[in-house]
């Protein structure tokens, strides 16, 4: 059975009272969607990945990836979406590793649209509608902002996917200027 976006949302929140948190989910969400669109691929199912991936992160920091598991499995996820979300903590805190594209768009622009976020919190506008790669890469490459986003995670994505550092952020850029007004920027 095919689950509904409104169930993973509600799912999402009873999970989740951080704003943040949830708002982060659906900026993974919106990236997934959009290079799902690009692919070829389910934007639904894509979309849906994306917006639970960090489903027990909240109520259980210390067993990221491995809580999700029952959590998902009692929901009626099936097997693939399962591997697809704990392989997002791969290297981290799963040692499950992305192997589908899908797997591997997740774990790539997880932590990136982390930074994204905080770099459009950043400029006078407070809006990822104006933020452009140029302004984002002086950001990436200075080490003191955004400190918690492993930048070696997102290059290890990128070498993963085959895509170039610059394509993946300009592409999770356009994906979260869609969703813009539902993530406050």
């Amino acid at each position: 059975m095919e689950k509904t976006r409104d169930e993973a949302y509600k799912l999402l929140c009873q999970y989740n009272d951080s704003k943040a948190l949830i708002t982060h989910a659906m900026a993974v969400e919106a990236t997934m969607r959009h290079f799902a669109g690009i692919l070829g691929e389910d934007e639904n199912y894509w979309g849906i990945v994306g917006l639970l991936h960090d489903l027990d992160y909240e109520k259980y920091p210390e067993q990221h990836c491995k809580v999700v598991v029952g959590i998902l499995e009692e929901n009626g996820y099936d097997e693939k979406f399962i591997h697809a979300v704990v392989s997002h903590g791969y290297g981290l805190c799963s040692d499950v590793v992305p192997e589908h594209i899908m797997e591997k768009v997740l774990y790539t622009t997880d932590e990136l649209t982390g930074l994204i976020n905080a770099a459009a919190l950043m400029r006078p506008s407070k809006s990822v509608m104006d933020l452009e790669y140029k302004s984002l890469i002086k950001k990436y490459k200075t080490k003191s902002f955004a400190a918690g986003v492993d930048r070696q995670l997102i290059e290890n994505g990128c070498e993963m996917l085959g895509y170039e550092l610059q394509y993946v952020i300009e592409e999770t850029i356009k994906a979260m200027r869609a969703v813009h007004e539902e993530l406050g920027l």
